[in-house]
């Protein structure tokens, strides 16, 4: 139950300029991936899994077809792929997950192809009736925002998990892990509402709507035929019935109601899951009144105490030592940034795996090891700009195994010097394994979860001399994974029918291990010492650590044959019967071309209203598949100063630094000032941006540096033709950008540390005199509570007294008090002081329109101080009140934070009520 994630989409820039890009290109599809790292027989496959998901799932969805390039990222570290409109494209990471339970062991590319093309079709199939309409006024985007509208997110993605299940011997319908969300709810009796299963919790754990969408999708199959939810989805992006089109056409189909169809769905598996009988771990669920917290990956320091990772809603992961006895935590160190929270403790000392950014390109990070001294608390990385995995430390502390994945997801086993982090071995891997959690069996041996490029797996001893393998089990594919080691035991855990069980080899006879508690959803990470286990079960609260004993009744002898037979599918669906699993095919001699990276580079996609008031802006916006060229054309109205802009602009990334181009005429400016002025302007800008990514150990960190020359020139309008010369002179911008933050867990407002500064200097450099200068910050520190944030603000602005040009200001007065001139203010500070704090959690909705997931506060007191230079004149502005913000979901989808201010002026201004309420939207809403 992670509490943080990345979230990697569409990455600007991510590329070294060096890459060069081949494709595999044909009537239906552009692969394109980076030469020179063997993806090609990766690329083949994924072209022929299209083309044949293209003619034999295409009936139950439609049978348009659009051609879309998908591009293969093998630089990332992160496990993930995305389907998407503005620009029309798909992205699939080539990194393997380490935890088969999650995902499963079928080759990672081709299962991305399996799920991601349904993504491919669902669009394809999509754009009809009102769809059509919104595609029509605004683009890509406005087709995106209208499906979003009519299908809920649980179908998208419910139905892509039905095909990569239904189009392979594994897939996530056919993993137990997969359901353990759901049957943990069931089993500690925690029934939440429809809306609170929609749009989840900040205080409860609720499922993702992936597994949601599953079981949906799957009971629609099941009760009404393959062509169901193309019909449905058919009338729903038409909107047929206008308001609620995806309920109004489930009700169409099946006569019954939206609410009775969902509820039967889930009853249906729900009555699928076989009775194991009461559990403690269940009923130390059902106690829990809200999320609790996990505790993963426990390991023995001795007999009484063992070390793991906690975390929770409240608190980021951190290393902690329990006394098993008392019960009692003593934490050691924050964990460093981290995809996962394996590591391996041996000795005194921790070894995990942690995530690191590099600092230019976006498409590329690393992941290095870190080893800590759990009595001094000392750690440091070991390895740089490296992409090593489940690290594990040897019984003398000298050396570690780890995974070393290569661009583009093939693995092998490194040994490694435990202090200098020293290359000492590279494990011959003939057989192109794919390695999962090795440990130390002995000094010349590894034991790991192994997964072959058809998708079996296995547990296997690999001599670390040779490669040589010795599989412990036979092929299969039945998950096996997070193997242990004690003395002649390996413990580890296979994916059961209706649980992961554990199991263990003792002198390599498998045993099944039946414990008390022993019955819930999954166990996992287990490990025996002294006739005890420990191990992390699955519940509703969070991942628990379990502590039993063992007795001789506990081991029951399991034969090789009876555990590759024994049935896995949860749910024995007859429509995931019927159909014949699409294999891994990379012998089809698709012809590789050259990629060139101008093809389509002024690519246009959407229309784009965009509200940050006081603007409104209408853009037309482009960028190409490779992220290397943004554009924008655009026409914006200001309603504060009344002027109206159009402007072009355009960012090209394949370079480092960036280059920025940009033109825009503004007409109707004016100022009120005597004498009144009014003009137009027309600016020109050339410019460079230097984008810099520091995240690593404990921190994230980014730095943005940029600067240009612009071209300006001032018309005067109207009577001001005759009282002002036209100006024409050239400026100097130049800006820097910092933020450095802690990680967040999910109830954290903001950062528990934090930090953010903008500097920002503009001055003429010929004609005319004039400069502006701009900074601004804040701090973001812990408050009394782990969920309270006090945040500090400040800012301080400068500019001449000469008034040839006035800069366009930003600078922020204190709330309550109205806009001012800035032009005559030469001088000008404000800090802010502010305490924010959740004040309820409600977990209620209306109508599947709005979901309320917090309800927060904010106190603050701001102080302005403005200088006047010319008769040495000064404002003070102080103000003091009070914020609260609504964190909501709408329509199940999207995420908005509104809010109302009260602000008091405590320095009065003549013709003003001291007492001033405001409402406050943040999040714009109409550009996403």
């Amino acid at each position: 139950m992670p509490l943080y994630c990345f979230i990697q989409a569409q990455q600007f820039g991510g590329h070294s300029p060096a890459t060069k890009w081949n494709q595999i290109n044909n009537d239906s599809i552009r692969v394109i991936f980076p030469e020179g790292l063997g993806l090609e027989k990766q690329a083949a496959d994924i072209a022929a899994s299209v083309q044949k998901l293209a003619i034999q799932t295409a009936p139950t969805i439609g049978n348009r077809l659009r051609k879309i390039s998908i591009v293969l990222q093998p630089y990332t570290t992160i496990s993930n792929a995305y389907v998407a409109l503005g620009p029309w494209r798909s992205e699939f990471n080539l990194m393997p997950s380490q935890n088969p339970f999650d995902l499963g062991t079928t080759l990672w590319s081709h299962s991305l192809a399996l799920h991601e093309f349904r993504h491919v079709q669902q669009f394809n199939n999509f754009r009809k009736g009102l769809s059509r309409a919104a595609y029509y006024l605004f683009g890509q985007d406005g087709l995106s925002l209208a499906n979003s509208a009519a299908v809920p997110n649980w179908f998208w993605e419910g139905d892509a998990v039905y095909q990569e299940t239904l189009k392979s011997q594994q897939g996530r319908g056919r993993l137990s892990f997969f359901f353990n969300d759901y049957r943990s709810l069931w089993r500690a009796n925690k029934n939440y509402s429809w809306m609170k299963l929609r749009n989840g919790s900040l205080r409860d754990f609720v499922p993702d709507h992936y597994r949601l969408g599953y079981m949906q999708v799957a009971y629609g199959r099941e009760k009404h035929g393959p062509d169901f939810w193309k019909n449905v989805t058919d009338d729903a992006v038409r909107f047929n019935g206008v308001f609620y089109p995806f309920q109004h056409a489930i009700k169409k189909y099946t006569n019954i109601t939206y609410k009775e169809f969902r509820k039967n769905a889930i009853n249906y598996f729900k009555a699928g899951s076989d009775s194991l009988g009461t559990d403690a771990v269940s009923d130390w669920a059902k106690q829990q009144k809200h999320f609790a917290g996990d505790d993963e990956f426990p390991q023995w320091v001795d007999a009484n105490t063992v070390v793991l990772v906690k975390s929770s809603y409240k608190k980021i992961p951190a290393f902690y030592l329990r006394n098993l006895t008392t019960g009692t935590d003593t934490r050691l160190k924050t964990k460093a940034i981290s995809l996962d929270n394996y590591f391996s403790y041996r000795n005194g000392r921790i070894v995990y795996a942690a995530y690191e950014a590099d600092v230019r390109w976006a498409w590329k990070d690393y992941s290095v090891i870190r080893v800590m001294d759990v009595h001094t608390g000392r750690e440091r990385a070991i390895t740089h700009l490296s992409k090593y995995f489940a690290p594990d430390i040897s019984a003398d502390g000298k050396t570690i195994v780890a995974v070393a994945v290569q661009p583009g997801g093939a693995a092998g086993l490194h040994i490694l010097d435990a202090t200098t982090g020293a290359v000492l071995k590279k494990v011959p891997n003939p057989k192109q394994l794919f390695y999962s959690h090795p440990k130390f069996y002995d000094p010349q041996t590894v034991v790991a979860a192994v997964r072959t490029t058809t998708g079996e797996n296995t547990l296997a001893l690999v001599n670390i001399n040779n490669g040589s393998i010795e599989e412990l089990l036979p092929l299969s594919r039945r998950v096996v994974g997070f193997p242990s080691v004690h003395g002649d035991t390996i413990t580890f855990t296979a994916a059961g029918h209706q649980q992961d069980d554990l199991l263990a080899l003792v002198n390599k006879q498998l045993y099944q291990v039946q414990t008390p508690a022993n019955k819930g959803t999954g166990n996992y990470q287990w490990s025996a010492l002294n006739n005890k286990a420990i191990y992390t079960a699955f519940t509703a609260a969070g991942y628990h650590l379990v502590q039993e004993s063992l007795g001789a009744e506990s081991w029951q002898p399991v034969s090789a044959e009876a555990f590759t037979q024994a049935t896995m599918t949860p749910f024995d669906l007859t429509g995931l019967n019927l159909d014949t699993p699409i294999g891994v095919d990379t012998t089809r001699p698709y012809p590789i071309s050259r990629y060139h990276k101008a093809f389509n580079l002024v690519n246009f996609h959407s229309w784009r209203p965009y509200i940050s008031d006081p603007d409104y802006t209408f853009s037309l916006i482009g960028e190409n598949v490779l992220n290397t060229l943004q554009t924008e054309i655009y026409f914006n109205y200001n309603t504060d100063e009344k002027y109206k802009e159009v402007g072009a602009t355009a960012v090209y990334g394949a370079w480092f630094p960036y280059l920025t181009l940009g033109v825009a005429e503004t007409f109707d400016r004016k100022e009120t000032d005597t004498p009144y002025r009014t003009w137009n302007e027309l600016n020109g800008r050339l410019g460079l941006q230097f984008p810099f990514t520091f995240n690593s150990g404990r921190l994230y960190r980014q730095l943005n540096i940029s600067g240009g020359i612009n071209h300006h020139q001032v018309n005067y309008t109207l009577a001001s033709k005759k009282r002002f010369t036209n100006e024409q002179f050239e400026f100097f911008d130049a800006s820097v950008t910092f933020t450095l933050q802690s990680q967040v867990a999910k109830q954290h407002i903001y950062p528990r540390f934090g930090f953010s500064l903008l500097s920002r200097y503009r001055q003429i450099v010929n004609n005319l005199n004039g400069y502006q200068w701009l900074t601004s910050a804040a701090l973001y520190l812990p408050g009394v509570a782990r969920t309270h944030n006090l945040v500090i603000t400040g800012a301080y602005q400068k500019r001449d007294t000469i008034g040839d040009y006035s800069f366009g200001s930003s600078f922020p007065i204190s709330r309550g008090y109205p806009a001012v001139n800035q032009y005559s203010i030469p001088d000008m500070y404000k800090v802010g002081f502010n305490y924010h704090f959740p004040l309820v959690y409600p977990d209620f909705g209306i109508g599947n329109i709005v979901y309320f997931l917090r309800v927060r506060g904010n106190a603050f007191y701001d102080y302005t101080y403005l200088k006047f230079f010319r008769d040495n004149r000064y404002l003070e502005w102080r103000s003091t009140g009070g914020e609260m913000y609504f964190d909501t979901k709408w329509w199940n989808e999207y995420n908005v934070s509104f809010g109302i201010r009260y602000s008091r002026m405590l320095n009065q201004l003549r013709g003003y009520d001291p007492n001033q309420w405001e409402f406050i939207l943040p999040v714009n809403l109409l550009g996403r």
